[in-house]
């Protein structure tokens, strides 16, 4: 707290205020939820009277600092929003109007969202583990530093322009992880639709440049042990949803009996999902595996093309696929909808190039994600902060 500041009872700037109403059956009346952890108040519902057991309530309004006797101490308290404005309270709820002669009610918002004005509310709670409720007089009699309102005034001018730094900050890492989202689809796009050369290339059937089959497991139920458990893996939609690109990962494994009634793909086949929820989630196989029927196998002909120019025609052109999938009541891509795509395929080098870039962004993209976490920590810790130096007096 500031050094020099002085430190006044909260009884000194709040009076607690009992706007008492009778419930009538026949009017229509505003109720509040106060969340906890310092959450703020919203309105809860719009309901009639003859639906409020209670008759006896009271009205709060805008900018009071409204809290819960009982949950205070979880930080179940907030200054009320215009939006909030003449809603009900019941008795457990209470509500207090600020000397703004002496008190700037931004200010003492800002002060009640820090740890300092929760601790008040636990210092001045009393009673069992589970019932422990907030005393009037104990919570007035807690200390607040109130420097004159001048200052006051020039810290929550410090504070907001200190806030909106940080949103600021908030949306610009919230477009980044949008344009890193869309990166690769700009550049399919920019590839395979926009440039004028790129038209060039010679549109060709899928099945012309590469061998389109489902896989296979014949045995009906698919979860017979008496199928799995050997060296043989045996893929899932799930393995490949979890997959960055390429498959290196499996959940399950064939005998030689489950292997008799399945069918093997080798490394380098390009899978796609044509079922379930991750319909058309696509993957790149780094072993020999197995799969079942709704997963299908793209194998890339090498004189025409390879298996990753292969999964970025595929996942430009299986747009169309899953437009087709997505008219029914339960999407699914038939090996039709596979074998009428068409796909440009330009010549080798240029389809190495092309798979250079995409792996280039996807590098990028990666190291956007990985940091994410770490820079919305940092963003989320900005404003505690920010609130305490500036109830120290350190802003």
């Amino acid at each position: 707290m500031g050094n020099n500041w002085p430190k006044v009872n909260l009884g000194e700037l709040l009076t607690r205020v009992k706007d008492e109403i009778s419930v009538l059956d026949d009017q229509a009346y505003a109720r509040l939820t106060i969340r906890m952890n310092g959450n703020g108040i919203v309105l809860r519902d719009r309901v009639p009277g003859h639906e409020i057991g209670t008759k006896r309530q009271f009205l709060a309004r805008a900018g009071q600092l409204v809290l819960s006797k009982i949950d205070a101490r979880n930080g179940a308290f907030g200054i009320l929003p215009q939006e909030c404005d003449r809603a009900i309270i019941t008795g457990n709820f209470w509500a207090f109007d600020a000397n703004e002669e002496r008190l700037s009610p931004a200010y003492f918002d800002f002060l009640t969202k820090t740890p300092m004005f929760v601790e008040f509310c636990v210092q001045a709670s009393e009673g069992t583990t589970n019932r422990r409720y907030l005393q009037e007089d104990r919570f007035l009699a807690q200390q607040i530093p109130l420097p004159m309102l001048a200052e006051q005034r020039r810290i929550v001018t410090r504070i907001e322009e200190l806030a909106a730094k940080v949103q600021e900050a908030r949306v610009l890492r919230k477009q980044a992880t949008e344009q890193a989202k869309t990166l690769t689809t700009a550049f399919l796009h920019s590839t395979f639709d926009s440039q004028q050369r790129f038209k060039e290339w010679p549109l060709r059937p899928l099945p012309e440049v590469a061998d389109v089959a489902r896989g296979k497991f014949a045995h009906r139920p698919r979860n017979e042990p008496a199928f799995y458990g050997g060296n043989f893996p045996f893929i899932q939609i799930g393995d490949i949803s979890n997959a960055n690109r390429y498959i290196r990962n499996y959940s399950q494994t064939l005998n030689e009996k489950g292997l008799a009634i399945s069918r093997s793909f080798p490394t380098g086949t390009v899978v796609i999902a044509i079922t379930g929820a991750t319909i058309g989630v696509t993957g790149i196989l780094t072993f020999d595996a197995c799969f079942p029927d709704s997963i299908v196998g793209i194998q890339a002909k090498p004189e025409f093309t390879t298996p990753e120019f292969i999964y970025v025609a595929v996942e430009h052109a299986k747009k169309a696929a899953l437009a087709e999938a997505t008219q029914t009541t339960q999407p699914n891509i038939n090996l039709g909808n596979l074998e009428r795509l068409q796909v440009r395929v330009p010549p080798l080098p240029e389809q190495r190039r092309i798979v250079a870039h995409l792996d280039d962004l996807q590098e990028k993209t990666n190291a956007l994600k990985t940091i994410q976490p770490e820079t919305a920590k940092e963003l989320d810790a900005f404003m505690p902060s920010i609130l305490d130096r500036a109830f120290r007096g350190e802003l």
